[in-house]
């Protein structure tokens, strides 16, 4: 167990780095079951307006969201980058996101994390828990959970 500043690696949370539109979003490795490249999403009639559909990954049918209508941004633009990341939790079916592209992946302490306040949050920093100080560079950490409640079957 190495020291670095009086915090352990151990107490480090691995995070992956990824861009929607010019900002960069963490997500916590412990959700995360896949990364796959853009697919064919078949829409779903009358699904909730931030779902885009549905794919089949090796069998298993997966509901895909959008992340930027469920923030208020602008529609999703695929390009060569983009990437659906496969979400996996205890309790609830797989789900997938669509961002932008994926860049790295960081290790965060608590020291290197500053929580937001839940007052005035505008409806993107709703699904935002904390902010992470990456050298120098600022990364809004999802709160995959305040994602996940509102989910509602496709």
């Amino acid at each position: 167990m190495e020291y670095i500043g009086g915090i352990t690696e151990e107490t480090k949370k691995q995070y992956i780095v990824v861009k929607i539109g010019s900002e960069q979003y963490g997500i916590d490795i412990s959700y995360i079951d896949n990364i796959v490249r853009m697919q064919k999403i078949t829409r779903v009639p009358t699904s909730q307006f931030y779902f885009k559909g549905v794919i089949n990954l090796r069998g298993e049918v997966i509901p895909v969201m959008s992340i930027r209508r469920k923030m208020g941004l602008e529609d999703d633009v695929y390009t060569g980058a983009s990437r659906i990341i496969i979400l996996k939790f205890e309790q609830k079916d797989a789900l997938g996101i669509v961002v932008d592209e994926v860049k790295e992946v960081i290790n965060l302490g608590p020291d290197e994390i500053d929580k937001l306040s839940h007052s005035s949050r505008e409806a993107k920093e709703m699904f935002i828990n904390g902010i992470g100080k990456n050298g120098d560079e600022l990364v809004s950490l999802f709160d995959i959970n305040a994602i996940i409640d509102e989910h509602e079957t496709v």
